[in-house]
């Protein structure tokens, strides 16, 4: 399962922003600045936080579970098996659809423009 893990993190980590750390319920954690993605267990369980409205379309689908904890929340349980490579690619566009709703939108201003001067 390690293998499948490695290959999944390699990819989200090439996202700009992204890095990883330990999860405090085991596993791996991907952050988004300093927002968490979501988190990857070991034994091949990934759960992603949602709105609720995409984690309803995501459940009634059937492309995943609800949390398997917290089953009443926006988070969501997809359970994926060694190397098959559908799974793999599954969990990468769930993180890929979250890392989309959380990265920052486009300024409309750059942040070295100068101000002018209100008129009095």
């Amino acid at each position: 399962m390690s293998k499948v893990i490695e290959i999944i993190e390699k990819e989200i980590l090439s996202w700009p922003y992204v890095s990883v750390g330990s999860h405090r319920f085991g596993g791996i954690e991907f952050r988004l600045n300093k927002k968490e993605m979501g988190h990857i267990h070991s034994e091949g369980l990934a759960d992603i936080p949602f709105p609720m409205k995409t984690r309803d379309e995501l459940v009634n689908s059937g492309l995943v579970k609800p949390h398997h904890v917290l089953p009443q929340s926006g988070w969501v349980s997809y359970r994926f098996h060694n190397s098959e490579k559908e799974d793999i690619a599954t969990v990468i566009d769930l993180f890929k659809l979250r890392y989309e709703l959380l990265k920052p939108k486009a300024q409309t201003k750059s942040s070295n423009q100068k101000l002018k001067p209100k008129a009095i």
